[in-house]
């Protein structure tokens, strides 16, 4: 046992040691950095690896997975590094590398071609990536389709056949529900692209994080061109925005967003820290959550579920317009809320409302699976992802940089990870909905802006555990079924048809 726990603790350490490179170099690192700090993340890379692939490490974990005396969470982290190391096995030591690589050289190239405006730069680096990625399938294996190999590094289960269902059902709701909604009066919303200073910003942010309950005495809030949290053990667990100065509600609820990730690895009990636990070791990367998909759930639910209602605006308006009192002098509280709420088809996806949302995941859903299958090449990508923007959103990509260069996830080499944020909108209002049948006045606290209880609940159904349990055994312990998309359309036909005055007839339970 004592030579698993120490071994496994090396391999985090290292895992976490990427992490601050990673950190840094999306933070502060100058451009000129950027070659080295790939070189870097390439040899910790290959470090871990190679103590992960050491044979002593196995014949550790297989001991403690075959002792009877071993408590269950012991015996799930000796089977989980089992199981990374039988997929490691199967990944060419060279690839492994040359994915590292190229993943911190890509980020640099895409930042760049992004500034540019200009697909054409990026695209021998993704050419690559998507190469190295059929490589990686190949090598893990599949049993339907290559990206299904690809999916499960992010989502273990979920299959392109499981997959699709789900997409048809949302976009079965989703689209008519758009259409209802877009033959309505828009409420204004002007007054949030105006002159926001970025200073002001970040403090009004950092301040409604902490009344969520982001501990910042093991946490920080920084810029970066993309959102992001990251984690260096429970204890130290940051995150980023991005501040413009005419987009106000762009880095308050990239804020809010990065908080619910963020409060989920500092509510990882602290005995898992420096365990497999809290280690993706297939992955190579140390996070605490669940899943990909259980880990934006709580993103997506903090900013939302909560960050967007009307009882949060009504306790939260007036110190907001305290800290922005010109610009939000002719705003009141209701005109707020239905501003952040407003549903309008846009080109970003992180600017997106919750209802287009999905839309924008299912895009790239379909783009990935069709380049992971050959089906598609790199460089009629911008064609094919302008086509899909039409078809689905009725806008015109102007270019480049508001179209297919606009997420980092491809130069991350996160192929297949797009799913997780459709999984994560449906797992949150699974989550929600259990909160408040299990918890006696949870709502009448959330009016109240009491935000402990629900912490406290997610923390005891889902923080806590880390990566003891996969997706599906959280949900089942938390609300008693599988993953279930159907508190989630009620949810959006709820909110919108309120909203909106929209008579919805309500779905029928599938």
């Amino acid at each position: 046992m004592n030579e698993f726990q120490r071994r496994s603790a090396e391999i985090n350490d290292l895992l976490c040691v990427l992490n601050v490179l990673n950190w840094d170099a999306r933070t502060q690192m100058p451009a000129g950095g950027s070659s080295a700090r790939a070189q870097q993340q390439a040899t910790i890379s290959a470090l871990a690896q190679e103590k992960l692939l050491d044979p002593a490490y196995e014949a550790a974990a297989q001991v403690v997975s075959g002792d009877d005396s071993t408590d269950d969470v012991e015996n799930r982290a000796a089977q989980q590094a089992l199981a990374a190391v039988s997929a490691l096995r199967r990944i060419p030591a060279e690839l492994t590398r040359e994915l590292a690589l190229l993943k911190s050289e890509a980020q640099d190239v895409w930042a760049r071609a992004k500034a540019a405006n200009d697909f054409s730069m990026f695209a021998p680096a993704l050419t690559r990536m998507v190469e190295l990625n059929r490589q990686l399938a190949e090598a893990l294996g599949y049993e339907g389709h290559p990206y299904d190999a690809l999916l499960n590094l992010y989502e273990p289960g979920v299959t392109v056949a499981t997959l699709l269902p789900l997409f048809e059902r949302l976009r079965a709701h989703h689209v008519p529900l758009l259409k209802a909604i877009q033959q309505q009066p828009q409420p204004r919303s002007e007054f949030l692209n105006r002159s926001y200073p970025a200073d002001a910003q970040k403090r009004v942010s950092l301040t409604l994080a902490q009344k969520f309950g982001y501990d910042t005495q093991r946490g920080r809030l920084d810029e970066s061109a993309h959102p992001f949290e990251i984690s260096f053990t429970r204890q130290d667990v940051r995150i980023t925005t991005r501040f413009q100065e005419n987009f106000l509600s762009g880095a308050l609820f990239g804020t809010l967003h990065e908080t619910g990730h963020a409060m989920y690895e500092q509510g990882v009990r602290p005995e898992l820290s420096r365990t497999v636990l809290t280690s993706d070791l297939t992955g190579l990367y140390a996070v605490g959550g669940a899943s990909y998909g259980t880990h934006e759930s709580q993103s997506r639910l903090w900013e939302n579920r909560i960050g967007r209602s009307k009882a949060y605006w009504e306790l939260h308006f007036p110190q907001l317009q305290a800290a922005f009192p010109e610009q939000l002098a002719d705003v009141d509280t209701d005109a707020f809320h239905r501003a952040v709420n407003t549903v309008r088809p846009s080109l970003i996806r992180v600017e997106a409302d919750e209802l287009t949302y999905d839309l924008h995941i299912m895009l790239r859903v379909e783009l990935e699976r069709q380049l992971i299958g050959g089906e598609l090449a790199v460089k009629d990508l911008p064609e094919a992802w302008n086509a899909r923007i039409k078809s689905d959103l009725g806008l015109d990509v102007p270019d480049d940089a508001h179209g297919v260069l606009q997420d980092i996830h491809w130069s991350a080499g996160m192929i297949g990870s797009f799913p997780t944020y459709t999984i994560g909108n449906v797992m949150a209002s699974q989550f929600y909905a259990a909160a408040l049948e299990q918890v006696p006045d949870l709502e009448a606290g959330l009016l109240r802006g009491e935000y402990t209880p629900l912490r406290e609940w997610l923390t005891d159904n889902i923080y806590q555990h880390g990566r003891t349990f996969t997706p599906h055994e959280l949900l089942i312990r938390a609300t008693g079924r599988g993953l279930d998309p159907q508190p989630y359309l009620d949810y959006l036909s709820g909110k919108y048809g309120e909203l909106y005055g929209l008579n919805l007839q309500k779905e029928q339970t599938t």
